[in-house]
């Protein structure tokens, strides 16, 4: 009997989050006959989300004592070797892990427990987009450079091994920071549980004053999700097709007033709708009831937006960039998220060819089905069988 357990350090919202929420799902599918559980929490939402009786179930309580004592270590720039070896004396969170002797604790949120316990772990890096798009500041200030620089070199070294979210995903981290070829294993992300569950549910009553067609877009507003790209390419077409509409759901960022202005200054305001923060439940609708998904952002490899509007057969049309052509096949409209021009080309092609929306509609059901929550929780089994 093996002793697995996950680490469940991110906050809600986010793809991070939903990552998270996806391997520990697929984490309650290892077979019951041959793992033992453990789930050690943060916040106090996961508890929601373990079945009772299916997990040993611990609390990490990072206490102020505790961070603290960490960032000072940190900037004294004291060896990670040295505090593997007395943490398990001074933290009381990391003398939990310890002592919970698990054969491997998976870290699906990026946390730093993968190298600051001294314990078998499974890292997980979601991008290296700090080196590829620093021009962002959200990613490329000096700080965010040196913590993720720290954050990962550290993950490289000292984790068992790291889930990246694709093949190139993989070569990136292999470049960057020369890790093992070996140690880095392809996990790549599929859509949350929520979106799955909603394909049982009946259509949902929604609070918003929606247009009839509509393109979505649902992203946190920061500047690297590209608005302003996707808000030119909508002007440009406003003209000849006046009902064109895009409605937006996210959260508030660094790029929002820029947003908002830019809608402005372009005149598209009755063009564009804005939701602010829309909860989980509300998501599955959404996708279901919009003419297409458009999503322009600069990050990768790869991104999650693609596959709940795959499940939700909702048809796609996908920025380019590093992973996703590999992450959506055939079942996506690509280009280039710094032209324009291209981005209006494929939005005007949705918005007109009904004929090419029914049919990535199918290609990405097809694609959701090849790669669901029974092949993401088989390939979260083999990695486990091939670190313990």
């Amino acid at each position: 009997m093996k002793r697995i357990g996950i680490i469940l350090g991110s906050s809600p919202g986010g793809g991070v989050y939903q990552y998270a929420q996806a391997v520990l799902d697929a984490f309650f599918r290892l077979p019951k006959d041959t793992f033992e559980l453990v789930v050690a929490y943060s916040h106090p939402v996961w508890l929601g989300l373990i079945p009772q009786n299916r997990a040993k179930v611990i609390h990490l309580d990072e206490s102020f004592r505790s961070r603290i004592f960490n960032r000072a270590w940190h900037a004294a720039n004291l060896p990670m070797a040295q505090w593997r070896k007395v943490a398990p004396f001074i933290d009381p969170n990391v003398r939990i892990l310890v002592t919970e002797k698990c054969d491997l604790w998976i870290n699906p949120s990026n946390d730093n427990w993968a190298f600051r316990a001294p314990v078998p772990s499974l890292g997980t890096i979601h991008d290296l987009m700090h080196i590829y798009e620093p021009q962002f500041p959200e990613v490329g200030s000096p700080g965010e450079i040196r913590e993720r620089e720290f954050h990962f070199i550290e993950t490289c070294r000292w984790a068992k091994g790291v889930a990246v979210d694709s093949n190139v995903g993989k070569e990136q981290l292999i470049d960057a920071y020369k890790i093992e070829r070996d140690r880095v294993y392809v996990l790549p992300y599929i859509a949350p549980k929520y979106i799955y569950d909603a394909l049982e549910s009946p259509p949902a009553d929604l609070p918003y004053d929606l247009p009839k067609k509509y393109f979505f877009y649902p992203a946190t507003f920061w500047l690297h999700k590209n608005h302003a790209g996707l808000f030119a390419a909508i002007a440009r077409l406003r003209d000849q097709y006046p009902d064109i509409r895009l409605v937006l759901a996210g959260a508030k960022q660094n790029g929002f007033t820029e947003a908002f202005r830019k809608v402005e200054q372009l005149g598209i305001s009755d063009n564009v709708v804005f939701l602010g923060y829309v909860p989980d439940s509300h998501m599955f609708e959404l996708y279901r009831r919009a003419r297409a998904l458009i999503m322009p952002s600069f990050f990768g490899p790869t991104n999650i937006p693609q596959l709940e509007a795959f499940v939700a057969g909702c048809p796609v049309a996908a920025a380019g960039i590093y992973g996703v052509p590999e992450q959506v096949g055939d079942a996506a409209l690509l280009f280039d998220p710094k032209s324009i021009q291209e981005i209006a080309a494929v939005t005007e092609k949705l918005w007109t060819d009904d004929a090419l929306c029914a049919d990535l509609i199918e290609r990405g059901k097809k694609r959701a089905r090849e790669w669901g929550p029974e092949q993401f929780s088989a390939r979260l089994h083999k990695i486990i069988e091939a670190l313990t």
